[in-house]
């Protein structure tokens, strides 16, 4: 209010009615939307320049007045138009440029209270909501001036905070307890990679098939020598090689024997 305020006071020999003070509100509003005055009445006059206060003559018709506007970006011009009917004040705006008209009516006596016309801290009130219906009413649906919105979008997208002492080319925080480290594999064993897709079974910590006899659990290594009079040689079979055994699975196999119940008087050994 500290800007409105010596605003109203620069104007206070103008005002002598309260029309004049809801129009010095209404002005305020549109320089605090980053728009600037350029003059009164429709047609522009020599030498104009933007500017936050009221220009001269802005009071001259208690029935229509007329002013006009410039964003701080050049991007738009406002023509307004605050038309008094008995004890309201119908405010039309058009954006020259996109011909854009925004529409709003204020009763007078709801903002502006009449007998204090020569002490600014009373001659206002529903400040709060005059700004809310010029929010609404007129800035909105005209746009926000480019630069404007760009201060604004500065001030909502803040950068993360980060700590006093943060390096981005130091090493990263040990792990609080109680938290895991991703399993890796070992950096002194590239081979290392893929070694779970060697072994489906799950016999190193995890595999891709599931096993429906020990489902969840550990899987015992499978013999290669399965089948054969004497076991191989060590290094016959390389580690993690995908290997079928030369017969069936030793009895050490852990789970059900899919021979145990044969058919009555039926012998098939691939059954």
């Amino acid at each position: 209010m500290a800007g409105l305020e010596l605003l109203y006071c620069s104007a206070r020999a103008d005002i002598s009615c309260p029309q004049d003070a809801l129009v010095c509100g209404l002005h305020w509003e549109l320089i605090q939307h980053g728009y600037r005055c350029l003059g009164a009445g429709e047609q522009p006059g020599p030498d104009e320049r933007k500017s936050e206060l009221l220009p001269a003559g802005w009071e001259a018709n208690k029935e229509v007045y007329t002013l006009r506007y410039k964003s701080t970006d050049d991007a738009r011009e406002l023509l307004l138009k605050a038309i008094v009917v008995e004890d309201s004040m119908i405010l039309n705006v058009m954006d020259r440029a996109s011909q854009k008209v925004a529409d709003v009516t204020l009763a007078v006596a709801d903002y502006i209270n009449p007998e204090h016309l020569n002490d600014f801290h009373k001659v206002y009130k529903n400040m709060e909501e005059l700004r809310m219906r010029i929010a609404s009413g007129i800035i909105a649906p005209l746009g926000v001036p480019t630069e404007k919105a760009k201060n604004e979008s500065r001030v909502e997208k803040k950068d993360p905070v980060l700590p006093e002492d943060y390096d981005p080319l130091g090493i990263p925080p040990r792990l609080p307890a109680g938290m895991r480290a991703p399993s890796w594999p070992s950096p002194l064993n590239p081979f290392a990679v893929g070694g779970r897709d060697l072994d489906p079974l799950g016999g190193r910590s995890g595999g891709m098939i599931v096993d429906p006899l020990r489902s969840g659990f550990p899987q015992p290594g499978i013999d290669p020598s399965a089948g054969l009079p004497s076991r191989l040689p060590p290094g016959a079979v390389p580690p993690g090689a995908r290997f079928d055994p030369f017969g069936p699975l030793g009895a050490g196999r852990a789970g059900p024997d899919p021979d145990h119940l044969p058919p009555p008087g039926y012998d098939d050994m691939f059954m």
